[in-house]
């Protein structure tokens, strides 16, 4: 009798959960759907508040690429985005693997600095960034866009923790084999630490995908804007058009959408190390 009651308790408690779980996909799964059938309706059935198109209009995605000249903005993004994804996969690996492995003075407050940067917001440091980029002469520039975000805290407290978790000893064994310190972090870390490297590269590119603040204050040409920057705008010109705005946000979206579904199983498998040891 008391296995038949712990069975129905057990029973209950897992439909509630379920219950519950599928309460919150349905939260997040309705504005999705909606957004995505709103992009594929005419005018005239988005203002009879009609649920389902009545014939599947694609043409809405084509007429918002062309209108908002998204070749060009999407190039300049995957530009700047894969730039910076790519240095800051570099100076991180470099950086954790030094407060990972090497003993030297100031290794703590280094570590300590790189992980309190994380608190700071770029729209804090835009003003003195802006100032130098304009001495440089990178505004409007892929290196005023790209460059002084080479740097990622968390990227470094990533692959430190990442680094503390690989054995000493093949280390030591590739150090008696007479491999340099570069060497060893390229060619026998660095392959080893391939959760971490995915899971920050999906992380970066995603932001960067996604940034618009910096858009705003360093871009000054049309040529030079983003997606992000470019749906502004777009929003802006067909405020009243439902269906080419959805359409214009589903395009712009895609792209982390899918880099998401990608890696998600390599970014789940690299947060899941970064407390291993301290």
């Amino acid at each position: 009798m008391y296995g038949v009651r712990t069975r129905i308790k057990i029973s209950i408690k897992s439909l509630l959960t379920h219950a519950v779980l599928w309460i919150f996909v349905g939260i997040i799964l309705v504005p999705i759907l909606w957004t995505f059938f709103t992009s594929l309706k005419t005018p005239v059935e988005i203002a009879h508040g009609t649920i389902l198109p009545e014939a599947w209009r694609w043409e809405n995605y084509r007429i918002a690429w062309e209108q908002a000249d998204f070749p060009r903005k999407f190039l300049n993004s995957f530009i700047v985005a894969i730039t910076v994804t790519l240095g800051q996969i570099v100076t991180s690996a470099m950086a954790g693997y030094a407060l990972a492995r090497m003993e030297f003075r100031g290794r703590d407050l280094i570590f300590n600095g790189a992980i309190t940067s994380m608190l700071i917001s770029e729209q804090i440091i835009i003003v003195p960034l802006y100032v130098m980029l304009a001495k440089f002469g990178w505004i409007d520039s892929y290196k005023g866009l790209a460059i002084p975000w080479f740097f990622n805290g968390f990227g470094v407290f990533l692959f430190r923790q990442f680094f503390l978790t690989i054995p000493k000893d093949i280390e030591e064994a590739a150090i008696v084999d007479g491999a340099s310190r570069f060497r060893i972090l390229w060619q026998i870390m660095l392959p080893l630490a391939t959760p971490a490297v995915l899971t920050l590269f999906m992380f970066t590119f995603i932001a960067e995908w996604n940034s618009l603040f910096k858009w705003l204050i360093i871009v000054k040409s049309p040529e030079m804007r983003n997606v992000q920057l470019g749906l502004t705008i777009f929003q802006e010109q067909f405020i009243a058009q439902y269906n080419l705005l959805t359409a214009a946000t589903i395009l712009v979206s895609l792209p982390s959408v899918i880099l998401f579904l990608i890696g998600q199983r390599y970014y789940i498998k690299g947060i899941a190390t970064t407390g291993v040891k301290g």
